[in-house]
């Protein structure tokens, strides 16, 4: 059966896999997608009146959560203007998490080619390609009706993309650790808007609310996917590993959070803009800092956590105290 707003998923806890095997934690996810998960089509009423676009809706206004809402830049415009760039700012967001989804699926499926028989990982990673697939349908379907035709990542990401695939199979670990790159920043970002109280268009409410519902077992499954991986680790293999973590994750943060070239130059952004929100300013520096919290938790958990390595974070502008759980609420978060 599908999820609903009124049954809403059911996402396995941190307690209820305390104590199991890898296999069994694969298995335990792998009923929860069975059992509880969201259809692009069915649990979004995109012909509903309410999702109706209309000029003028002042509920596609960016909210002061967001890096660019909140600039005294942006809350000076007419509001006609800040809705022209919200919709557009947001129709982009989906699409960037389009992109990344379907390098998700392109990589899993190459790490999931030469697997044997009997394994919970090749069962739970198909469930979690299957609403993957969803979610590109989702996303692609909301820039669609918001009407204004993105591009999505820079261009150096989408003629990478397809080679990025690739490495699902040769790279598993740097693969994974680029899943949780993309995800992470997302899940983040979404996840602090709903908090806020801001009323979005119904359209961005429901896309975020079923991505951020599923994104939960599938973060869950790379974390997990990770520390099993991390018994293998040689010395130097953790080492290398520990500077690239940090790197992967900077990088394509940029990707998703940055408004790319293109965009500056069709919202007319200015540039004392783009870089006091990316990253000068002390208000946005802790958004970065934030944003990876959870992404410390899983360094330390791995062991990727030394004195060379915690300078690269410090460098990127991502260092922090880890988070004490997932998902863990950061006061004044932006």
């Amino acid at each position: 059966m599908t999820a609903t707003a009124d049954a809403p998923i059911d996402t396995p806890t941190a307690h209820d896999l305390a104590g199991l095997s890898y296999q069994d934690t694969l298995r335990v996810l792998s009923e929860a997608s069975v059992h509880q998960h969201f259809d692009a089509f069915l649990d979004i009423a995109w012909d509903s009146p309410e999702f109706e676009v209309v000029p003028d809706d002042p509920r596609w206004v960016l909210p002061e959560i967001d890096s660019l809402g909140g600039t005294d830049w942006y809350k000076s415009l007419p509001l006609e203007r800040q809705i022209e760039i919200g919709q557009y700012r947001l129709a982009n967001i989906m699409k960037v998490g389009l992109q990344f989804e379907q390098v998700l699926i392109g990589g899993i499926m190459s790490h999931l080619i030469p697997m044997g028989n009997n394994r919970a990982e090749f069962r739970y990673s198909t469930h979690e390609v299957t609403e993957e697939c969803h979610h590109t349908q989702m996303f692609q379907e909301g820039v669609n009706r918001i009407g204004v035709d993105v591009k999505g990542g820079p261009g150096w990401f989408i003629k990478v993309a397809p080679f990025l695939c690739l490495a699902g199979g040769p790279l598993p670990n740097l693969f994974f650790f680029g899943i949780l790159a993309g995800e992470e920043p997302i899940d983040y970002l979404q996840k602090s808007v709903l908090r806020s109280g801001h009323e979005l268009h119904p359209i961005v409410t429901r896309v975020m609310q079923i991505h951020v519902a599923e994104e939960a077992r599938h973060i869950g499954f790379a974390h997990t996917y990770l520390v099993e991986r991390s018994k293998d680790y040689g010395r130097l293999q953790r080492f290398g590993l520990s500077l690239a973590y940090p790197v992967v994750m900077r990088v394509l943060c940029d990707v998703i959070m940055k408004p790319t070239k293109q965009m500056q130059k069709d919202l007319d952004i200015p540039k004392d803009v783009m870089r006091e929100v990316y990253w000068k300013s002390e208000k946005s520096q802790k958004l970065l800092r934030d944003t990876f919290g959870d992404v410390r938790m899983l360094a330390e958990e791995l062991g990727l956590m030394n004195k060379v390595s915690r300078l690269v974070w410090r460098a990127l502008g991502i260092h922090g105290s880890p988070s004490r759980f997932r998902s863990e609420p950061k006061s004044a978060a932006v």
